[in-house]
């Protein structure tokens, strides 16, 4: 029971230090909208889609959402494969949004732990089927990337792993259009 208990502890430390991490770096401002892909298996060394842990979901969770409100960010947070990677917003970010929602409960064996938890915990929550989000964080290569807007910049930080599986982090930045004669502003 101790190490179940010291390893959730070490999946929260190492969490929060990436959400820190990624805050300092990403660029975020109030409104934007971050999708969140994450394999709980793959988080405890299973293989994706295997072993969702609803434990280790709710130690994410948690300081996601508390991290999200300091930074007045609006959350997607991505389903598995076996419902087509829609996504758990609140119903705020549909409004504001104008996201269209579709019809599902996310369930441990079709969405996975992380949509559970934001099922559960969100105060209105709401399932659709795409959104063009700001920046985005992937755990456990559960690819993201359909659901981040054009183009995605990749964000390195210290930290490759959370737990065992891999961590990918993204923001995006608007399309650089013209050709020869147009110029950028620097950044």
């Amino acid at each position: 029971m101790a190490d179940k208990k010291e390893m959730l502890q070490q999946i929260k430390d190492e969490w929060e230090h990436i959400l820190q991490a990624f805050e300092d770096i990403a660029e975020l401002k109030p409104g934007q909208l971050l999708v969140i892909g994450c394999s709980t298996s793959e988080i405890i060394g299973e293989k994706i889609g295997k072993a969702g842990n609803k434990e280790v979901a709710d130690v994410l969770f948690e300081p996601l959402r508390k991290w999200a409100d300091k930074l007045g960010i609006l959350l997607a947070v991505q389903c598995c494969e076996h419902l087509n990677r829609v996504l758990i917003v609140e119903r705020n970010a549909v409004d504001r949004l104008n996201l269209e929602p579709v019809v599902v409960i996310p369930s441990l064996s079709a969405g996975g732990a992380m949509s559970l938890a934001a099922w559960g915990n969100f105060s209105d929550p709401v399932t659709v089927e795409q959104v063009r989000a700001d920046a985005g964080i992937d755990i456990g290569d559960t690819l993201i990337g359909m659901h981040l807007r054009p183009v995605a910049v990749p964000l390195r930080i210290n930290v490759r792993k959370l737990g065992a599986a891999h961590l990918n982090l993204a923001k995006t930045r608007p399309k650089y259009v013209g050709g020869p004669r147009a110029s950028y502003p620097c950044n």
